[in-house]
């Protein structure tokens, strides 16, 4: 079915069904409205002719007391009155019976008949106790009946009251007849519209449906796209942009879902962003001219106050729905690219300035490795052979401050040895390459658990270590370094926890939020005050004495150049004797987790 060409003779028929039925309920209303104006005007004539009657009546009674003897004020004031009222009244019935010539003329001879008797009681008031009194009311009784003109007016008022009510009755059935007749037509027009729009809708969102979709799309795919995008018409005023535009040329003062700038000119945007003279000068040449830009860099300092280098490019193009000609501008955000050329050319000049420098350093620790793997290791063995001999030479003779003295010779020789061993140690960590390859840190531990458990039966059989190893994952690292991390950090652990009736170290393992390694070290040792927590990880520092645990002080140092070459880090937390946990941390380079069992003893 086609509606289309039914429209106009339906907007005829809406314009009938809605219009006429305006107008006849507004004559109907008006002629009700009449009906009962009339109801009401034979009400007021009948109700003004008793009362004219009432205050005739009034006066003769008042006269007839006062030609009796009894001439008192309250009698007087009723004459008065009457006085007044009969002119009022008679004036008022006039003038409702303008519109009624047959009413005029009753209201006339009712009129000539009330003033003679009128003049007849005024008349009886003024004669007083005189002969004439009597006769004046005599001929006030005979003469100018009242009665018969004045129930032809009220018998006429009442029949035009009965016959106007009977009108005003059939004007209001009328009229509910014609609303109630209106409202059903104009709920059947308003069905019929429904379901005419009903129809005109599903065509029209059948007809729009592949148009809106594509819209949204198209919408959709801009707002997605990472890269500022905007429209400008012929004035450079903002047309549409997508949201990254809004958030990099937004003001910094609007809230996160006010982010809209349409209407708005592009040189007034982004505090002054788009404001140069140069910019505007393209974008001009592009809407006029149609001239296409393409990756053009400007220097920004966008809303969030930040110094950015853009990649501009611009062509213009039809926008559906506009006349005028627009333009699509796309921006790439190149401040990271331009900034890392930047160091990079920093960088290779530095390097090309410290490469002699380097390999100074590099001869100098060369030449310090030697000195100390020879020069000084050479001393320390004659210091430590030459104690020997001194101590065999004197054999028995010797006293006990002699052979202390020699004791402490030889105890000084063995840890300066110790000493150099291990700074050679720590100087290799910082100097040698990493050689990264994944590692097994469940097996590292295990190794290194056992280890420090054989140490332990031989140096205190009766020690018990209870240990806790959470399952560890493998991790890409160097092999060497870790496991020179986990003898230090577990060997610690025995360490201090030695003076324990019951040794329990813990070994945990966690996934942080950005995918990092966490390893924690937990002992219930003597542990170490917080306040020096900050020199732990120094060359040679120590935090208890030499005579309480051994130990070069270097230890820490090491695990702390390994973890920072990999990228980690490391902490502690401790009180004393409440135990120490390290926690220590790595990238996650392989995600690949050992299925290693947990280990209780």
């Amino acid at each position: 079915m086609n509606l289309r060409r039914y429209q106009w003779p339906l907007y005829g028929l809406v314009a009938c069904i809605v219009v006429l039925p305006y107008f006849v309920l507004g004559k109907m209303n008006r002629d009700i409205h009449q009906a009962d104006a009339m109801v009401a005007h034979s009400a007021q004539v009948e109700s003004v002719t008793s009362n004219l009657l009432y205050e005739v009546r009034d006066l003769e009674a008042a006269a007839s007391i006062i030609a009796s003897g009894i001439d008192v004020p309250n009698v007087r004031r009723r004459v008065a009155e009457s006085e007044n009222h009969i002119p009022t009244l008679l004036s008022e019935l006039i003038a409702l019976t303008a519109d009624n010539p047959e009413q005029q003329v009753r209201v006339g001879e009712l009129k000539a008949a009330i003033e003679q008797r009128r003049e007849y009681s005024l008349s009886v008031i003024a004669e007083g106790d005189s002969p004439e009194r009597k006769q004046l009311r005599i001929a006030m009784a005979q003469n100018f009946p009242m009665r018969g003109a004045a129930s032809a007016l009220l018998n006429e008022e009442s029949r035009l009251l009965a016959q106007r009510t009977e009108t005003a009755r059939r004007l209001r059935t009328q009229g509910r007849w014609l609303s109630v007749t209106t409202s059903l037509l104009q709920l059947g027009l308003l069905s019929l519209l429904l379901w005419m729009t009903l129809r005109l809708q599903r065509h029209r969102t059948a007809a729009e449906h592949a148009a809106s979709s594509a819209n949204e799309r198209a919408v959709a795919v801009m707002q997605t796209i990472r890269e500022p995008i905007a429209v400008i018409d012929g004035q450079q005023r903002v047309v549409l942009h997508n949201a990254a535009f809004g958030e990099l040329y937004a003001d910094a003062d609007a809230d996160a879902g006010d982010l809209t700038m349409y209407g708005q000119p592009i040189h007034d945007i982004g505090n002054g962003a788009w404001s140069g003279r140069e910019i505007t000068q393209r974008l001009g040449d592009v809407l006029s001219r149609g001239r296409e830009l393409w990756d053009f860099e400007i220097e920004q300092t966008t809303a969030d106050g930040v110094q950015r280098t853009m990649m501009l490019s611009a062509r213009r193009m039809n926008l559906p729905g506009r006349e005028d000609e627009v333009a699509l501008i796309t921006l790439s955000d190149i401040s990271s690219q331009k900034a890392s050329e930047a160091a990079i050319v920093e960088l290779n000049q530095q390097l090309e300035g410290k490469i002699e420098q380097v390999s100074d350093v590099n001869r100098e620790l060369e030449a310090f490795s030697y000195s100390v793997s020879h020069d000084l290791r050479a001393p320390l063995r004659h210091i430590s052979g030459f104690a020997d001999k001194l101590a065999r030479q004197l054999g028995d003779e010797a006293d006990e401050k002699s052979r202390h003295y020699i004791a402490t010779i030889d105890n000084s020789a063995r840890r300066m040895a110790m000493l150099i061993d291990d700074l050679l140690v720590y100087s290799r960590l910082g100097r040698s390459a990493l050689r990264l390859q994944p590692v097994d840190m469940q097996s590292l531990v295990a190794e290194t658990r056992a280890l420090l458990d054989s140490n332990a039966a031989v140096d205190t059989p009766d020690r018990r270590i209870k240990w806790h190893i959470d399952p560890l994952p493998m991790v890409v690292a160097d092999d060497n370094m870790m496991r020179q991390v986990w003898l230090n950090l577990l060997g610690n652990a025995v360490k201090y926890s030695a003076p324990r009736e019951r040794t329990r170290i813990d070994v945990g393992h966690r996934r942080l939020d950005d995918g990092r390694h966490e390893f924690t070290v937990r002992d219930n040792g003597v542990g170490f005050d917080m306040q020096y927590a900050g020199k732990l990880f120094g060359v040679f520092q120590r935090m208890h004495k030499a005579s309480e645990f051994p130990g070069t002080g270097i230890g820490l140092a090491s695990v702390q150049r390994v973890l920072t070459r990999h990228g980690g880090t490391i902490t502690a937390e401790s009180a004393i004797d409440q135990g120490t946990t390290f926690r220590f941390t790595l990238p996650a380079l392989l995600d690949n987790p050992a299925a290693s069992p947990s280990s209780n003893t």
